[in-house]
């Protein structure tokens, strides 16, 4: 308990954390209310065009599982590499010689924090895309599609031990910060896009499984698991990342 008050003091007493939370906030509501309004605006000139886009449980998150989940892996891979940057960690492992247990703490933390915050951000963008919406969004009900709400915060919650086990290896906060922007929005979906070979390995590619957990998968692939697996496969490699930073973290000086 003292180690995790340790790390709830230093992660509230920051301004990363409250300034990436503040954004969070922003994009998800942000983004639920503008795909809401769009679709709206749509509904009304229905009679010129195809229709309206069908507006979902999953669309109205959207913005929480594809910018505000990306914003809370920043800020946890910040809570490890701005301590190696300004040399905190050492105090901390000279407080705390279980290496592990600092770690643990610091991921328990975190991912507790981003779990709550992602679902009451998910039933809070429902909620808004549904009164911007109103009738104009039949599809746009909990009845059946809870997993659009629920799988959200287990998303974060292991991308949040993923960021910081990342984090950790790298220690550099560009890099790492590179590394988790660019992994899931650049070199998975181009891996992903060369033909047979891309079909082949998107099975295989860890936010790929993410994303068909959360609904988000719509290009049909010859998944070899069920989307129960799809969430199993994303926590077994965000883990195996993490246990390795628990290695790395103890063999390597601070």
């Amino acid at each position: 308990m003292g180690v995790l008050t340790a790390e709830r003091i230093k992660l509230t007493s920051t301004r990363s954390p409250w300034w990436c939370s503040a954004i969070v906030v922003v994009l998800s509501l942000g983004l639920a209310a503008l795909v809401a309004l769009v679709t709206s605006i749509d509904t009304g000139d229905a009679g010129a065009g195809e229709g309206p886009p069908a507006l979902t449980p999953g669309m109205a998150v959207s913005g929480v599982t594809a910018f505000g989940v990306m914003v809370l892996m920043i800020m946890a891979t910040l809570t490890v590499t701005s301590e190696y940057r300004f040399g905190v960690i050492r105090s901390s492992f000279l407080a705390v010689p279980n290496r592990t247990k600092v770690m643990l703490s610091k991921t328990a933390l975190v991912g507790v924090y981003a779990a709550v915050l992602t679902f009451v951000l998910a039933l809070v963008s429902f909620v808004v895309a549904k009164l911007i919406a109103g009738d104009d969004a039949p599809m746009l009900v909990l009845d059946g599609n809870w997993q659009a709400i629920y799988s959200v915060p287990i998303y974060a919650l292991l991308c949040m031990i993923l960021a910081v086990g990342v984090g950790v290896l790298v220690r550099q906060s560009a890099a790492a910060i590179s590394l988790i922007v660019l992994w899931p929005l650049l070199i998975e979906p181009l891996l992903g896009a060369f033909g047979s070979f891309g079909r082949t390995v998107k099975p295989f590619l860890p936010f790929a499984n993410a994303d068909r957990f959360l609904a988000v998968e719509q290009v049909a692939t010859d998944w070899h698991w069920g989307v129960w697996g799809s969430l199993a496969y994303f926590a077994a490699f965000a883990v195996i990342v993490f246990a390795g930073a628990l290695v790395v973290v103890n063999r390597r000086d601070a």
